[in-house]
């Protein structure tokens, strides 16, 4: 573990709240030979970063053993510090200029047919690390032709020459997680901007890119803040859409406000369809890369061609 995770997120202890039984996830040990063992031994003997890991989402076990992973790009230190986010945060090192032909090496190792690229917001560089994205895009393309990539992307504080280096690498699909509705935003994420997110949507969508977003319940959020906020995204291009449950890091973190049934869930996934999403995944243990190959290839005739 990056030692900097171990970093307080505030003053204030909140401890962490026993998870209701819908959120409970079981956990089984694997063989050496099970697809999980060999997701792990392919990131760490090409020394890569994953979101699964550094975000410790609650899904690593299910999507290993699909033989699926996001990788991280640009390091494991962030420049900002999300209040819900267990991504390290404080000074990044240098890029490593080797990394988009190791990711690339591992697409290929893995066969993978649909690949999820994330990465720790580095405001530290002149382009936010919109270049290594892109690097790392032509890279995989040059092993895996045949490989669908989807682009979790940090705000890049809205640069524009920074969203053109990353359009120019032509990813199949652009993901920008809103994260959390506006009245929040200051909050949970101070560093952050909720109409510049709004913004960037909307630049991707004019550019004829496939727009996708991610919204976490359980932060305190109202039903009318959640309708607000699923009619910004929508207005602002967005057409693939997660929907999932906050769940607290650790306990200097922003506390969980509460847990949002699954029923809930089912209603506000209902709710986006009517607004005019076209996918929606949405559940407790949803994440932005939760499914998304199944996502993108079930879907791809409902997606915009515009």
């Amino acid at each position: 573990m990056n030692p900097l995770k171990k970093k307080p997120r505030s003053k204030q202890m909140n401890p962490t709240q026993p998870l209701p039984d819908w959120m409970k996830v079981r956990v089984s040990f694997p063989k050496d030979s099970d697809p999980l063992s060999v997701v792990r031994a392919e990131v760490e003997t090409r020394e890569l970063h994953t979101v699964c890991e550094s975000a410790s989402c609650p899904n690593l076990n299910h999507c290993w053993n699909r033989k699926t992973a996001t990788y991280m790009l640009a390091g494991d230190i962030c420049t900002r510090r999300c209040q819900y986010c267990d991504v390290a945060f404080g000074k990044p090192k240098s890029l490593d200029p080797l990394e988009p032909e190791k990711v690339a090496r591992s697409v290929e190792a893995l066969g993978l047919k649909h690949v999820v690229l994330t990465a720790v917001n580095r405001d530290d560089l002149k382009d936010g690390g919109a270049k290594h994205f892109a690097e790392t895009i032509h890279k995989i393309k040059t092993y895996s032709p045949n490989c669908t990539i989807e682009v979790l992307i940090p705000d890049f504080k809205a640069k524009e020459e920074s969203l053109q280096i990353l359009y120019a690498a032509r990813p199949h699909i652009i993901n920008h997680n809103i994260e959390t509705v506006e009245r929040l935003f200051p909050t949970i994420t101070p560093q952050k901007n909720y109409r510049r997110s709004l913004e960037v949507l909307a630049h991707i969508a004019k550019h004829g890119f496939v727009t996708k977003s991610g919204l976490i319940l359980g932060l305190g959020e109202t039903e009318l803040d959640i309708k607000t906020c699923l009619e910004d995204l929508y207005a602002n291009g967005v057409r693939m859409l997660t929907i999932g449950q906050y769940l607290q890091p650790g306990p200097t973190h922003y506390p969980v406000q509460s847990f949002v049934p699954p029923e809930a869930f089912d209603f506000w996934k209902e709710r986006a369809y009517q607004i005019g999403f076209k996918t929606v995944a949405s559940g407790p243990l949803v994440r932005s890369s939760y499914h998304a190959d199944e996502y993108f290839e079930t879907k791809l005739e409902n997606l915009p061609t515009e």
